[in-house]
């Protein structure tokens, strides 16, 4: 049976504001990946969703983002390497205080936005993050787009990593996402998204925006807690995936 991994990034509400259907998604899931307090989140948010991500033995993960609040960490920041190993450290820290307290711990490490993105292309940013990951933990697993250089990254420094597929994300052909600057960067559509994630997980492929069929690797599939159809998607992924015979469990 193909097994994979459903994960939803989470806990990004702060403050007065509160963003996304966490406490009807995270039953559902099998990885939460957490935010830290810098792209979204706080202290408060933080340890309720740790709480709650351990009542329901999901595995947790680190979610670091750039210090960008009203971006919500999805505008590019000019940082140095050193200055990106250390926002991981510092929100690795955070968020390891509140699974001690917890009984539980962070099992993996995914990057937020365009920490993520900028990672997946520039060797440099990929090394600080991924040098952060090993230096605090070597045994976190490291989630990161497929073929990017984040997994490249990861083969260079010996880190276990996952190569992540995205079910609200549009492709370009070189296999990185589309802007969310772009026209039809976002699925909406809850058919798409599923017909999407199937044909990854089954054939390792996926289309792109501009209609070409690309290789894909696919260890754990994301759908964005922020997003407007976020607990529709994952709903739907979960029946489809029980009637094409696709085991969900968490990343090991």
């Amino acid at each position: 049976m193909v097994q994979v991994d459903l994960n939803c990034d989470l806990g990004e509400s702060f403050g007065n504001y509160k963003v996304g259907k966490d406490e009807l998604i995270l039953p559902l899931i099998t990885s939460a990946n957490v935010a830290c307090g810098f792209h979204a989140g706080d202290q408060h948010v933080m340890n309720e969703t740790v709480k709650t991500a351990a009542k329901y033995n999901i595995h947790i993960g680190a979610h670091p983002g750039f210090q960008d609040l009203n971006g919500f960490g999805r505008r590019n920041m000019d940082l140095t390497p050193q200055e990106v190993y250390d926002l991981v450290i510092y929100q690795l820290g955070a968020l390891s205080g509140f699974c001690k307290i917890h009984n539980t711990k962070i099992y993996h490490v995914k990057p937020h936005g365009a920490l993520y993105q900028m990672g997946a292309k520039v060797p440099e940013i990929a090394d600080a993050i991924v040098k952060a990951v090993k230096d605090f933990d070597d045994q976190l697993l490291f989630v990161g787009l497929s073929n990017s250089e984040l997994i490249e990254s990861c083969k260079r420094h010996n880190l276990t990593y996952k190569s992540e597929v995205f079910a609200d994300r549009a492709y370009e052909d070189n296999g990185q996402l589309v802007s969310r600057k772009k026209e039809g960067a976002l699925i909406k559509d809850t058919d798409q998204a599923v017909a999407q994630v199937i044909k990854m997980v089954k054939e390792s492929k996926v289309k792109t925006i501009n209609g070409k069929e690309i290789s894909i690797e696919a260890d754990t599939i994301c759908v964005h807690g922020d997003g407007q159809h976020a607990l529709d998607f994952v709903k739907e992924i979960i029946a489809q995936f029980k009637s094409e015979g696709i085991q969900i469990s968490a990343m090991k």
